[in-house]
């Protein structure tokens, strides 16, 4: 009797939730058969529109699957397990999206600074600032693990600082491009202190990510989801599977936005940002309404942290490898920006206690952001 509610929950997994693994799977072998045909009218808007359109949305539903795969291991594994194998999830699917933009396209040498600049910007603006309000909305105040929090900000901080405002002061004979030693430096602290924090998530301080043991919540008193775990590492990693080959398709109409229509260098940043952000952003969102802040911190902060630490080397191997240059140092008002983001974040995290104003600062600061995508 006790295999029942296993065996339903697996057998509902498997038919009633998954449909959009086939049409994710459907998708990818629709391009693989017909390229040419689907690309070759890129010129004609409606065309366009319909080829972008179809290929966001088969990539945004099938990273928001993951995350939805990822929370379940994530309810089973309990912190900060389950988020970290969320945030390594959400980077993959980003570094494959920026390496096939890299690759198939042009040169384009700002977009891995541009795309972490929107992710950095969509997420401890937009994503805490949104978590923050909602969460704040039914009550006076939430609260989080200030150690938790403090190590987070405590990596972000220098790996954000040398990756995208270091190089700005750093133009060598190359120009604004980093040089091989340095770009060599920069991989090195990048992924060492990455693995550094890892250690200290997963290990001896494992217990800075989890709720306070002070802060005693009526979902404290819930009893964990039960079923195996299997059925939903499988499904993450089949869901991943089609991103792969789908995002570097969805690599030829950004391409052609960018150079053949002008658009702005950003753009194709900030769609791979949408991209990376928005499952997260959901999930993050859900958790902190429900009152769970210290999963949110967990998402949006590891979100930041692995997306600096892990694709920024990513993109300087990519560069050496295939000859690509990359310009990584902000400029200008998205330099001000950046700096205003991590100064608030230490603020809004400082006290371990959140509220409904701070959600509303950060909120602002994307506002401020979006409009100076705009003017630029």
């Amino acid at each position: 009797m006790t295999d029942g509610p296993a065996v339903r929950s697996i057998g509902e997994t498997s038919l009633r939730g998954e449909w959009f693994l086939g049409v994710s799977i459907a998708t990818s072998l629709i391009f693989i058969a017909f390229p040419q045909q689907l690309f070759g009218q890129l010129s004609h808007p409606f065309w366009f529109i319909v080829v972008f359109g179809w290929l966001f949305a088969v990539v945004l539903g099938s990273a928001l699957s993951v995350v939805r795969h990822a929370d379940r291991l994530a309810e089973r594994l309990k912190e900060p397990y389950g988020t970290l194998i969320l945030t390594l999830a959400i980077t993959s699917i980003e570094v494959m999206a920026i390496s096939a933009v890299m690759i198939h396209g042009e040169n384009n040498p700002t977009l891995a600074r541009d795309t972490l600049f929107a992710v950095v910007m969509i997420i401890l603006n937009g994503m805490v600032g949104l978590s923050l309000l909602l969460g704040a909305w039914r009550r006076p105040e939430q609260q989080h693990n200030l150690q938790g929090a403090n190590a987070y900000l405590g990596v972000i901080v220098p790996l954000a600082t040398l990756s995208l405002v270091m190089p700005t002061f750093l133009a060598g004979p190359d120009g604004p491009h980093p040089s091989a030693p340095r770009q060599l430096i920069l991989g090195v602290i990048s992924v060492g202190l990455y693995t550094t924090f890892l250690f200290l998530q997963a290990g001896r301080h494992h217990e800075y990510f989890a709720a306070d043991s002070n802060h005693h919540e009526h979902q404290s008193d819930q009893a964990p989801p039960r079923g195996p775990v299997w059925p939903h590492a499988v499904l993450l990693f089949a869901y991943m599977g089609p991103v792969v080959f789908l995002v570097e398709q969805l690599a030829l109409p950004i391409d052609y936005i960018i150079e053949t229509l002008r658009a702005p260098t950003a753009f194709g940043g900030v769609v791979m940002a949408i991209l990376v952000a928005t499952p997260e952003a959901i999930s993050a969102v859900r958790a902190s309404i429900a009152n769970n802040l210290q999963r949110s911190i967990n998402i949006f902060l590891g979100s930041v942290l692995s997306t600096i630490g892990l694709t920024v080397p990513a993109m300087l191997v990519i560069s050496r490898l295939y000859g690509h240059p990359v310009t990584l140092g902000l400029e200008h008002g998205d330099l001000v920006m950046l700096l205003l983001t991590l100064a608030v974040s230490i603020i809004t995290f400082a006290s371990g206690r959140t509220h409904l104003m701070q959600g509303a600062v950060h909120l602002v600061l994307f506002l401020a952001y979006v409009l100076l995508i705009f003017q630029q």
